[in-house]
């Protein structure tokens, strides 16, 4: 049986905020019967909703939202009656189990790190990502956190999204990788070398260098690289995905026959599409934090937003933050 949980939601982040926040709250609490949800927002957006779920979702008015655009930390400190700092406050008064937002991914994290604090012992926390294959999930951090980084936040990086394989994916004995431009030992920058180094000698799961190539090949359940490269590795993959998929429509509907054609194969090409969506994946944990943090894409739609929930609520069952300490003691 499920444990019951609570999930602090900001309505005012994404996109199509907040109806597309509490479409997806919707699928949440119908999904997940032993879930409650604490709403952050303008009080005009989320109180008639908390009226009509009050047994299990509570309305949390804030007076002011940050935007994309606005400085992360800067904003996180100026505005403490926003959204997304009153969720992470909640996480750290013990009154939500952990936060999800699909807002400024700058700010979650700046408002993350203030009130929640890191983990004794980790020395950066890490984004990481559940990138969508048919062959495997994969697990790829950082993805932003992190441009500039050393080979002891690498190792950190690798233990923790480890974890994440191990009890959210269920992947027993999760093959971790590090990005590099080749598999030989000695490949790379002078981070690359001497991160192989720490990750060959600490971590008993660690398989060696991992090509841009092989990413999504199911070779690596985990791929360790910092956060700059991690985000630009992201989004060539999402760009790349949402080419073909554009280019294949073109291609099938050019003519009569075509479009026949594409009858037949139509269910299979559903069936890739659903492997390759990201609406599948949810949201990127902040690793290495007193408490669970789920980043949402902005342009989440309310299927997104309720896997995201779902992510966090399990995080929170499984207490992620808690193994994770362990582990780095």
């Amino acid at each position: 049986m499920k444990a019951e949980v609570i999930v602090a939601v900001d309505a005012m982040g994404g996109d199509r905020a907040p109806q597309v926040v509490l479409d997806g709250i919707e699928l949440a609490l119908d999904r997940d019967p032993h879930l409650s949800i604490i709403l952050t927002g303008f009080a005009e957006s989320i109180e008639a909703f908390a009226a009509l779920h009050s047994t299990r979702v509570q309305a949390r008015a804030t007076t002011e939202i940050i935007g994309f655009n606005e400085h992360p930390a800067h904003a996180v400190r100026r505005k403490k009656d926003s959204s997304v700092v009153v969720g992470c406050q909640l996480v750290k008064d013990g009154q939500a189990g952990g936060f999800f937002s699909a807002g400024s991914t700058g700010a979650c994290m700046a408002a993350a790190l203030l009130y929640m604090g890191r983990i004794k012992g980790i020395h950066r926390p890490a984004l990481a990502t559940i990138l969508p294959s048919p062959v495997a999930p994969v697990i790829l951090a950082d993805i932003g956190a992190n441009a500039d980084v050393k080979p002891e936040y690498l190792l950190q990086f690798a233990q923790m999204a480890g974890i994440y394989a191990q009890y959210i994916l269920e992947v027993e004995k999760p093959r971790i990788g590090l990005l590099n431009i080749g598999e030989e030992e000695t490949k790379g920058s002078e981070l690359a070398i001497q991160a192989f180094g720490l990750m060959k000698e600490r971590l008993p799961d660690f398989c060696g260098n991992v090509e841009g190539t092989e990413i999504l090949n199911g070779r690596f359940d985990v791929v360790i690289t910092d956060g700059f490269t991690g985000n630009v590795a992201l989004k060539a993959i999402e760009g790349t995905a949402a080419l073909l998929f554009d280019q294949l429509k073109q291609v099938l509907t050019a003519t009569t026959m075509r479009k026949l054609a594409a009858s037949v194969i139509k269910p299979g090409l559903k069936d890739l599409k659903k492997n390759l969506s990201a609406e599948e994946v949810g949201g990127a944990p902040l690793l290495g934090l007193k408490g669970s943090c789920i980043i949402g894409h902005g342009s989440s739609n309310a299927k997104a937003i309720s896997n995201g929930i779902a992510v966090t609520a399990r995080c929170i069952r499984e207490d992620l933050p808690g193994i994770i300490e362990g582990a780095i003691e």
